[in-house]
C-alpha cells in the first residue's frame, strides 16, 4: 500500500472526522483479529454507521474527491468506499469506479462488502467485466468476481461456463481458494445436479475440494442425504 504524501482534499478530511467519532477501539481490536490480511489501520466503525454515512454522502458534489483519494488511510474507509460503489446504478460507471478501488483492495472484509447495484441490475452486460476479474490474478480482483458470479449468476441468468471458470482459477491464494470453495457450496445448494459433476470428476485442486465439502455439509439450503454423498468424496491428503 503506497502511502500518498499529497494534502487529502476536504471531503476526505471532512470524513475522516465523521469516522474517527463513531470510532470503537474494542470493535476495532476484534476486527483485526478477523481480517489479518490487510495492512491498513483500523478505526472500528461498525456497518451500520458506514452504511448509513453511504447512504448519507452518495449523492454529495464532492464525493469524488473522496473516491479518487486512494489509497485511504483506513480499513473503515475502504469500507465506506465500497458502500458508495455500491449504490451507484449506472454499469458504465460502476466498472470505472471498481477499477479505480480493487488494486487498494488488501483484505477479505473490504472485498466481500463490495456488492454493486449496477453489476446486480445488469447481470448479463456485466459479465464480461466480471470474467476479467477472474482471470486478472490479482487475489482480491479474483475473488470479487467469483463473488459476483456466486452471488448473482446462481440463479436466473445461470450458465454452466461460470463452472468452468471458476474451475480453471489457478494458484494458492488462501482467499482466493475459500472463495471457489464458497461459490461451489453454494452451487451445490442451487444447482446441485450440474455442480456435483465438479467434484466427482476432481476438477479442484484437493484442498478447494475438500473445503467446498465441508463448506456444503455445514449447509442448512443442503438434504441430509445429499450431505451423505458428499462425505464421501473427501479426498485424502498427504501431510508432509
Amino acid at each position: 500500500m503506497d502511502k500518498k504524501s499529497k494534502t487529502p482534499p476536504e471531503i476526505t478530511l471532512e470524513l475522516q472526522k465523521r469516522l474517527t467519532a463513531l470510532a470503537e477501539k474494542e470493535y476495532a481490536d476484534f476486527t483485526r483479529k478477523l481480517v489479518p490480511d490487510t495492512a491498513y489501520p483500523l478505526l472500528g466503525v461498525r456497518l451500520p454507521a458506514l452504511r448509513a454515512l453511504a447512504r448519507e454522502y452518495a449523492g454529495d458534489a464532492r464525493i469524488g474527491g473522496f473516491l479518487a483519494d486512494l489509497p485511504h488511510s483506513y480499513l473503515d474507509e475502504n469500507a465506506l468506499h465500497a458502500f458508495i460503489i455500491n449504490r451507484e446504478k449506472c454499469l458504465p460507471e460502476s466498472i470505472k469506479l471498481l477499477d479505480a478501488f480493487l488494486p487498494f483492495t488488501d483484505s477479505w472484509s473490504t472485498c466481500d462488502s463490495l456488492r454493486p447495484a449496477a453489476i446486480e441490475k445488469h447481470f448479463s452486460g456485466a459479465k464480461p467485466y466480471i470474467f476479467s476479474c477472474i482471470d486478472s490474478g490479482a487475489p482480491y480482483t479474483v475473488r470479487f468476481g467469483i463473488l459476483m458470479l456466486m452471488t448473482y449468476g446462481l440463479k436466473d441468468g445461470f450458465d454452466i461456463e461460470f463452472h468452468e471458470r471458476v474451475c480453471r482459477v489457478k494458484g494458492g491464494d488462501y482467499y482466493v481458494n475459500m472463495m471457489r470453495a464458497w461459490y461451489f457450496a453454494t452451487a451445490l445448494a442451487i444447482r446441485y445436479d450440474e455442480t456435483i459433476p465438479v467434484l466427482t470428476e476432481r476438477r479442484l485442486d484437493a484442498w478447494t475440494h475438500n473445503k467446498t465439502i465441508q463448506k456444503a455439509v455445514e449447509s442448512r439450503r443442503i438434504a441430509e442425504e445429499r450431505k451423505a454423498f458428499l462425505r464421501t468424496l473427501r479426498l485424502r491428503v498427504e501431510r508432509e
